[in-house]
């Protein structure tokens, strides 16, 4: 099964949004992200519907960030993708005849929506400052910059 990507690859850009001086064009981002322009648009589209980007359109426009990363959780982000699922688990049978698979099917349910539950509190506690500040003490400890973090 083909992973999901689209979380971390937005996250991935929306850090890089943070440290640009001005807009980013969706040309630019497909080119960092080894993709078509169109999807771009497509994703970024979702998050300035959810008030996390601006774009400007002409010469000189592009994808801004019109929140602080204090501002935006990974669960924003998340959600303005779509909610695409977190787990690649899926039932056999939904509506199974067999008692074994009835239970195989709760079980399976139950702890699926557990672990989901649990992943989105922690999407909602995790900020992109707090994924920036880490980049920023990688960055300290890589090129030796005193005081970048």
């Amino acid at each position: 099964m083909r992973q999901d990507t689209r979380l971390s690859r937005v996250l991935h850009v929306l850090l890089h949004m943070a440290e640009s001086e001005g807009p980013m064009t969706s040309q630019e981002i497909a080119a960092m992200l080894q993709t078509n322009p169109v999807v771009v648009r497509r994703i970024m589209a979702g998050l300035r519907d959810g008030g996390y980007l601006s774009a400007d359109r002409g010469h000189g426009g592009g994808w801004r960030l019109a929140r602080r990363l204090e501002e935006i959780s990974l669960l924003d982000v998340y959600r303005c993708l779509g909610a695409p699922d977190l787990f690649a688990f899926g039932l056999s049978n939904p509506e199974p005849r067999c008692l074994v698979e009835q239970a195989v099917n709760q079980t399976l349910a139950a702890t699926v929506a557990q672990a989901r539950a649990a992943l989105l509190a922690q999407f909602a506690e995790i900020r992109l400052s707090d994924i920036e500040a880490d980049f920023l003490t990688r960055l300290a400890q890589e090129t030796g910059c005193p005081g970048a973090g």
